[in-house]
């Protein structure tokens, strides 16, 4: 290889010293790595160069001789590469194993699944946890501010990389669904089809404001240390866990809230008539924000709504989103939730009439649903039978052999 050929490294990344977990996932992941070198940089949105630079990613399935049946999975905010199976961070299952495995709507037995871990993540893909070359220690804020395209150019090196110069389909949820649109508008010619589930084109005030709390209460904990935390030994649990709090009430529904926890207490017949976790829901919100804090990064977060916040396709395309799909021939799904508050059914509705305006080949399902924003990664049978059923479609339609789901 030459020097600017990327090298496949799958454990020696600097390990540092003995940090948390999710620390140590982010310089020597449990999943292959790819290392693009220093004279093969990133061009980034903000105009700066980044390199070198690594991709981690987890693969299910095999890839056919034609390479003609690879599936990119891109994950949400907080997600990862481990998509299916057991995630051997969390040990819990991966983040859409409803969704994806053999025999299911996104089947490991025909199709090759490929998630990575997003530019700017913590286990293992270059971000604020990783180890700056130049000082030995923990980027920090040193690591560049970075968008969803800048996502996407990092995945695309690695799909270059794997030698597919087509993928049969990119999908994904939330901000997942943000690098599905991103793909179709600066890679189209190398997307067959894509997925974009419960998302926008576009974060909106509210979003944005709701990702200011979650940044705000990171950084006013004292631990965050202006973001030098790691190399000085702590960790802004606090602030981080109320952040995943606060941005959790986003993902459910009040219906589901409601029904769920309503106003019952916790392990108790009365009010304590002090600050405890008297309420269900509060016991809720609280076992999700200590458990978060086990697996991410603090600032990976702060990087990652940043990267969300500034995403406008129509701004990116000249103001009208129908030019970031001009003269397309990928042909879409897209799928939104009745009780999707954060991103409401009417930002799809957006998409579809800018892939309408460019006579692109686009479905539509808005699937009744009372679980809120968090129903692509829950059972949601539509859902399932919806993404079975476009891929078996468009399987068809490239020539791909697939077969039927028994």
């Amino acid at each position: 290889m030459t020097a600017n050929d990327p090298t496949v490294k799958p454990s020696d990344q600097p390990s540092g010293q003995e940090r948390a977990l999710h620390t140590r996932e982010a310089t020597n992941p449990s999943s292959q790595i790819v290392r693009f070198p220093e004279g093969a940089p990133l061009t980034l949105s903000s105009g700066r160069t980044f390199g070198p630079f690594d991709v981690a990613y987890q693969t299910y399935g095999a890839l056919n001789a034609a390479k003609s049946n690879a599936i990119l999975l891109c994950h949400a905010l907080t997600g990862d590469q481990y998509a299916a199976g057991d995630n051997p961070v969390t040990k819990k299952p991966g983040w859409w194993t409803t969704l994806v495995g053999p025999g299911k709507s996104i089947d490991t037995d025909k199709y090759f699944v490929i998630c990575t871990n997003t530019l700017g993540g913590c286990l293992g893909s270059s971000g604020p946890a990783s180890i700056n070359p130049s000082t030995g220690k923990a980027y920090g804020l040193d690591f560049p501010v970075i968008t969803i395209a800048d996502m996407v150019a990092a995945q695309a090196r690695l799909i270059e990389h794997l030698g597919i110069e087509q993928l049969f389909s990119v999908v994904g949820g939330s901000m997942g669904g943000m690098q599905v649109l991103e793909w179709a508008a600066r890679f189209g010619d190398r997307v067959f089809s894509a997925i974009p589930i419960a998302t926008a084109p576009r974060h909106s005030a509210q979003n944005i404001a709701f990702h200011e709390v979650g940044r705000q209460a990171v950084m006013a904990d004292p631990e965050w240390r202006a973001g030098r935390y790691l190399e000085e030994g702590a960790f802004p649990k606090n602030g981080l866990a109320v952040a995943r709090m606060a941005a959790h009430i986003t993902y459910l529904s009040e219906e589901a809230l409601q029904i769920k926890f309503g106003r019952n207490l916790q392990a108790r017949t009365q009010k304590t008539f002090s600050f405890d976790a008297d309420f269900q829901i509060e016991s809720y919100l609280r076992h999700q924000g200590s458990t978060f804090v086990d697996r991410f990064d603090a600032n990976s977060y702060l990087y990652i709504t940043r990267a969300t916040d500034y995403f406008d396709m129509e701004a990116e395309f000249g103001g009208k989103l129908a030019n970031a799909f001009q003269g397309t021939k990928t042909r879409f799904c897209v799928v939104s939730f009745t009780s999707d508050w954060l991103y409401p059914t009417r930002e799809s509705r957006d998409i579809v009439r800018a892939l309408n305006a460019v006579a692109a080949n686009v479905s539509f399902v808005e699937i009744d649903s009372d679980k809120g924003h968090d129903a692509f990664l829950l059972e949601e049978k539509v859902l399932f039978r919806t993404v079975e059923g476009f891929l078996s479609a468009a399987a068809e339609a490239r020539g791909l052999t697939v077969g039927g789901r028994s």
